[in-house]
């Protein structure tokens, strides 16, 4: 069951990456990624009244666990701003490799946190994801390309606190149940929606885009938020009955599914997104999808704990 939930978590994450990009570039071309944040919170708060409907221990924990926990979902909201952002300017395909920098990163923190381990078979997987993700900083040459700093610390930014938010959601979740949990996360989730809305210049551009093309931003964000709604509660119930550091290893291979989606786009509906599909391309990138899914395969074998 623990596998079929975490496997739940980057089927839907590829969708949502291709739904992201569209996104950004048909409506945020000129508007500030921070705006699309609002709706991720608007998800967050209708869910709110929805979870305390069946469970009326949302209020009867400690104040200490409900900051931390909020503080988790501001986190998990500054990791997909920072994501957002890197997805203007690369493609796809070259984004979500680099997403699996949060497998190394969880494993970290989880071992601070959680007295998670590994053992070297599951370390030799972790430099194979991590082999897999330098390879694309080579170019279609298969030479090294030159690194974009931004990116790259916008990717290592958004990573390492998605990863430090996912470990604070088992470290409260064991203690103080699953939907408890989740209720403050998305209150957190909302409170850095508000701050958005707050400032004035992004809900200038919050209201315009609603003015230019509603029926569509409230379609397509909704769906899309839906659906990383849907990855997201699987991979957190995953957690709970596996080491995190493995569910964050087996939600890596999203990589393969954004890969795989990349190319049934380009092929058949080339105006939903455009991937490079010359040859040393698919061997570059395939290459690196392998190496990451080996790696994943090592990781997802007997924990060290």
């Amino acid at each position: 069951m623990w596998l079929l939930l975490a496997f739940s978590g980057p089927i839907l994450w590829a969708v949502s990456t291709h739904i992201d990009k569209y996104l950004v570039e048909r409506f945020f071309k000129n508007s500030d990624t921070a705006v699309l944040m609002v709706f991720t919170a608007l998800i967050g708060l209708l869910m709110l009244p929805v979870i305390a409907a069946f469970d009326k221990d949302v209020f009867a924990i400690p104040a200490t666990d409900i900051l931390v926990m909020a503080v988790s979902g501001i986190l998990y909201m500054g990791a997909m701003l920072l994501y957002l952002r890197a997805i203007q300017t690369e493609e796809a395909s070259v984004i979500s490799p680099l997403f699996q920098m949060s497998t190394l990163f969880t494993f970290l923190i989880a071992y601070v946190l959680l007295g998670e381990t590994l053992n070297w078979v599951q370390a030799g997987g972790g430099a194979l994801v991590v082999a897999g993700v330098l390879s694309l900083s080579l170019d279609s040459s298969f030479r090294l390309k030159r690194w974009k700093p931004g990116f790259v610390l916008l990717m290592l930014g958004c990573t390492f606190v998605l990863a430090l938010s996912s470990v604070l959601f088992k470290l409260f979740a064991v203690r103080d149940t699953f939907w408890t949990t989740t209720f403050w996360i998305y209150a957190g989730e909302g409170v850095f929606g508000f701050a958005i809305m707050a400032v004035p210049h992004y809900r200038r551009q919050f209201l315009a885009l609603f003015r230019r093309s509603p029926g569509a931003v409230k379609a397509i964000n909704g769906a899309n938020e839906l659906i990383n709604l849907g990855g997201g509660l699987g991979v957190r119930a995953a957690s709970l009955l596996a080491p995190v550091a493995l569910v964050s290893a087996v939600s890596s291979t999203s990589t393969l599914f954004v890969f795989a989606i990349g190319i049934v786009l380009t092929l058949f509906f080339p105006h939903l997104g455009r991937e490079d599909l010359s040859r040393r391309a698919l061997l570059q990138k395939g290459a690196g999808a392998l190496l990451v899914a080996v790696g994943v395969a090592l990781l997802g074998g007997p924990s060290g704990q």
